[in-house]
């Protein structure tokens, strides 16, 4: 049989494939086919009659496929050739083509898609044309979804979450990337509630280990960004699943998000927010155990809560959407108490939180500079400041926990701390502004440390000592 090179014809070229044994010449018809899609003017007149009998050879060819050996490679190649051709012609047929994505639906392609591509990721990945058919049947899928929500809900009944989990393990980078794809077309509000399913959770968690392992895969980090993260009920069920590392590349996708200057409001939801904030609240403390251990276990769990530490910093600074986290319960109490920690268990023993005067790098900061307590009290420091930010309930609870002087006393600087002084004289402005009672402090405070207090000129005021006592000062002209 002769390729056929008439748009007429490809009809009836193709329902003599269904009446003839398997050959070469069939594939190029088929391609002939694919190629005729190309053009738009005959994408849009196409005969449905001819999808029809296309239906009818993929049907037969999924039979075929089932009833393959490895005792005939050649045949078995064939017809993996010939199926993905078959997906190409139905990838091609849906580009900005409405009227064929809703024939293809009502035509049932989506189910025998669905079938075959299990078939593929279930058997021998040396055969010759699996990837290849995996690839264009995953394109088809996402062709069909695009702009079409009816097509959308039918592929995501068929295929989650068994199927997308297959796919976006399997080991060929392009067949993952275009199951991201499908999966990132299809998902929606109400898609995302149902993925937050504890029984559905792994599947989200895939997603999250390819952020992590293969970022150059784009469509995952936009399900991250643009999906997962606006569900509070999804990302508290991943992070409770996941392991220290998949937690870090949760964190550092949600800080990414929150410095790259979108529109937070639409992307991360305030329960997203207050779950991380009380995350930390729970699970501060474990950076502690790094003034004693140097396992691989604790310094996980140090990294991830440096990471959240990170994140609320973020948060709290001049991020509208987050103001709420300075109401959010015992959060600032937290903070203040594990500052007093690693205040106090730097000064008691030398270890990874004692302060440090080498800038050079030569010597005793070097290895804590790439440790995760590296800038955790200026972190910390930083976040009490934002917390107190025009706030007079969290001026007064600082007060109260005693924490004016430990922010004073962290005025000096700290290699180990980059930046520590400015937050701390940041924290001072943002406990005094407006704040009587606390400037009052001052006056009748001990000496606690040898803090130095020069930034503070920088405010507009200056520290005295008389009698062993502070005194803060206006320094303006009408002082």
């Amino acid at each position: 049989m002769a390729a056929t090179t008439n748009h007429d014809d490809i009809s009836s070229s193709i329902s003599c494939i269904l009446n003839e044994k398997r050959r070469p010449e069939h594939l190029e018809t088929l391609k002939m086919f694919t190629n005729s899609l190309r053009d738009k003017n005959y994408r849009d007149v196409v005969d449905a009659e001819i999808f029809s009998t296309l239906l009818k050879v993929f049907s037969r060819l999924k039979d075929d496929l089932l009833a393959s050996t490895d005792e005939d490679p050649n045949s078995v190649a064939l017809q993996l050739h010939v199926c993905a051709e078959c997906f190409r012609a139905l990838r091609n047929s849906c580009v900005q083509s409405s009227r064929n994505q809703s024939l293809l639906r009502e035509l049932c392609f989506i189910d025998l898609s669905v079938e075959l591509l299990r078939f593929l990721h279930a058997n021998p990945k040396s055969w010759e044309g699996v990837f290849e058919s995996l690839r264009c049947g995953i394109q088809f899928l996402g062709n069909l979804s695009v702009g079409n929500q009816m097509c959308k809900d039918e592929i995501w009944r068929r295929s989650f979450p068994g199927l997308l989990l297959q796919l976006l393990n399997v080991d060929d980078e392009k067949t993952v990337s275009y199951a991201s794809m499908v999966l990132h077309t299809c998902l929606d509000e109400a898609k995302v509630e149902e993925l937050s399913q504890l029984k559905n959770i792994q599947l989200a968690r895939r997603v999250m280990e390819l952020c992590g392992n293969r970022p150059e895969l784009d469509w995952t980090v936009l399900i991250a960004t643009q999906h997962f993260l606006k569900s509070s009920t999804l990302v508290e069920n991943m992070y409770s699943a996941m392991p220290p590392c998949e937690r870090l590349t949760l964190l550092e996708l949600i800080s990414a998000q929150l410095s790259g200057g979108e529109s937070l409001g639409d992307g991360i939801s305030p329960g997203v927010a207050r779950f991380l904030a009380s995350s930390f609240q729970k699970g501060g403390g474990a950076i502690l155990s790094l003034a004693n251990s140097a396992a691989d276990e604790p310094l996980q769990e140090a990294l991830t809560v440096m990471s959240l530490l990170d994140v609320l910093c973020e948060m709290t600074s001049h991020q509208d959407e987050f103001t709420f986290l300075q109401d959010q319960a015992d959060l600032l109490a937290t903070t203040v108490e594990l500052l007093k920690q690693v205040h106090t268990i730097g000064k008691t023993s030398q270890n990874v939180f004692s302060p440090a005067q080498n800038f050079d790098g030569q010597e005793g900061d070097q290895e804590s500079r790439g440790s995760p307590v590296t800038s955790f009290k200026a972190h910390l420091v930083r976040l009490v400041a934002n917390l107190c930010y025009r706030h007079p309930k969290n001026q007064n609870k600082v007060r109260e926990l005693e924490g004016i002087p430990l922010i004073l006393d962290n005025c000096r600087i700290d290699s180990n701390n980059p930046f520590i002084s400015q937050w701390a004289v940041l924290a001072i402005r943002n406990l005094f502004d407006n704040n009587k009672k606390n400037q009052e402090v001052l006056a009748t405070l001990e000496r606690r440390g040898q803090a130095d207090y020069s930034a503070l000129q920088d405010l507009g005021f200056g520290v005295e000592e008389r009698d062993g006592a502070l005194l803060l000062r206006p320094t303006g002209k009408d002082a």
